[in-house]
């Protein structure tokens, strides 16, 4: 007879999934009842389906004891609005459950979900305090957390999907370009669908240079698909991170990138910026593609590409320019007016100012914003802005170009006698943006001294 009150609500994915999985263990049960000469392999199955349903199983009655339940809002996942069992700190410091914003990374994303910062590196830190937290919550509520992601089993790649992936690589090879086109785009969507294609492949011997190979000697005018495929599938590899300095360190593989920046489909250039961008995580990858001339094209895409391509295009910009000399090549090669051009059209505006504030450091760079009108826009996001960061960085660009050339602390003046921006920034704004403030005061301060 049911039970009167509220319904319980069952996941049918869940229920199927669970479904599947016993199904799996009683075929593997059989399997080692009945067949003396049953391998290890089966055994080793049969123990990580076990796991997986015994996983599946706390997970059902983690979820009915959370329905009866008031759980704190910061052990919340800001992605899946559920009870976080990994949480990890993201580049910008916002914690996260990891399989969800693992998946996020994995999707190509490369922003921050809840505050779309663009993200200096992808690596995921776990966070102890947060899970301890947690963890002393459930027991008080006497709740039992799954295990972690990381220390559940794997799902590994089986033997008929590596023979499988052999003869996709095998088809790439193929004259008929029919058959590489195909084998291109399974490749393409096998590495965005699983984790364990992108580690499979970076692991096979000589697949990344049929890969290029095939980039290298398609005519790209006439099969512009390819090129896109190819791309797509080197960025796909390069999110995972053992990849980024296997595909890095092949000679053709960030000059093709490059080539495929400069032509090609629009997707095919935002991917290309994309991959470089995964690939810069590195810092000696950083010095390769700086090396190869990357940050001339790429500033062209910021300048002409759709919303989406700026966006992966900046995000390459700035993580190259995290070393010194990058920032010179990207102010040779014009940066600083594109960049500007950017925020003055109300776009990229806080991945914009983030690059602006790293090329700050450069004399060149400096010179090039006070000359060409930045004070104006600099002082507007100050005294308007509501986002913390923005107003930081551009304190921060301000600071240098005053302290690089006194005469544009007449605009500053005039700001500061009319609304008192710089001296509210002083007072309310972040740690960095009040020591900026409080910089440029002291500098108005002493300059009216000495002309007094």
């Amino acid at each position: 007879m049911a039970k009167s009150g509220a319904m319980e609500t069952v996941d049918p994915a869940s229920v199927a999934k669970a479904t599947e999985t016993k199904r799996e263990l009683q075929r593997l049960v059989k399997s080692i009842v009945e067949d003396e000469e049953c391998s290890m392999e089966t055994f080793d199955k049969a123990s990580k389906t076990i796991a997986s349903l015994k996983d599946l199983k706390l997970k059902r009655s983690l979820s009915q004891k959370l329905d009866s339940v008031n759980v704190p809002e910061h052990f919340l996942c800001p992605i899946s609005s559920e009870l976080m069992k990994d949480p990890v700190i993201l580049a910008t410091g916002q914690t996260y459950d990891r399989p969800f914003i693992q998946g996020w990374l994995n999707a190509g994303h490369r922003t921050c979900p809840r505050t779309q910062q663009v993200l200096s590196h992808l690596i995921l830190t776990p966070n102890h305090l947060v899970r301890n937290l947690i963890s002393q919550w459930c027991e008080s509520q006497g709740i039992e957390l799954p295990s972690r992601v990381h220390d559940s089993p794997e799902e590994g790649i089986t033997q008929g999907e590596r023979i499988h992936l052999d003869s996709l690589l095998d088809k790439i090879s193929f004259p008929a370009i029919s058959e590489q086109k195909e084998a291109a785009r399974e490749l393409r969507l096998l590495t965005k669908r699983m984790p364990s294609f992108r580690a499979l492949l970076g692991e096979t011997p000589d697949a990344i240079p049929q890969l290029l190979s095939l980039l290298s000697r398609t005519d790209l005018n006439r099969h512009s698909d390819i090129q896109e495929d190819i791309v797509t599938i080197i960025l796909n590899l390069s999110i995972h991170d053992s990849n980024k300095k296997i595909v890095a360190d092949h000679p053709e593989a960030i000059p093709l990138l490059i080539d495929s920046l400069k032509s090609g489909t629009m997707e095919t250039r935002s991917n290309a910026a994309a991959a470089l961008f995964t690939l810069s995580a590195l810092d000696s990858n950083k010095v390769k593609i700086g090396e190869l001339g990357a940050l001339q094209p790429l500033i062209k895409l910021l300048e002409q590409g759709t919303p989406i391509a700026k966006k992966d295009a900046a995000s390459a910009i700035f993580n190259l320019c995290i070393i010194h000399e990058n920032k010179t090549r990207a102010v040779k090669d014009g940066a600083v007016r594109v960049i500007m051009k950017t925020i003055m059209d109300q776009m990229l505006v806080d991945e914009s100012l983030a690059i602006l504030a790293m090329l700050s450091s450069n004399q060149q760079a400096v010179e090039e914003m006070g000359d060409n009108g930045a004070m104006t826009f600099l002082l507007s996001i100050i005294r308007e802005s509501t986002c913390g960061r923005n107003r930081e960085n551009s304190a921060a660009i301000l600071y240098s170009i005053c302290m690089n050339d006194r005469t544009k602390l007449r605009e500053v003046r005039g700001e500061e006698n009319s609304n008192g921006t710089i001296s509210k920034l002083a007072q309310n704004g972040t740690s960095r943006a009040r020591r900026k403030a409080n910089g440029i005061l002291d500098r108005l301060r002493r300059t009216t001294t000495n002309t007094a």
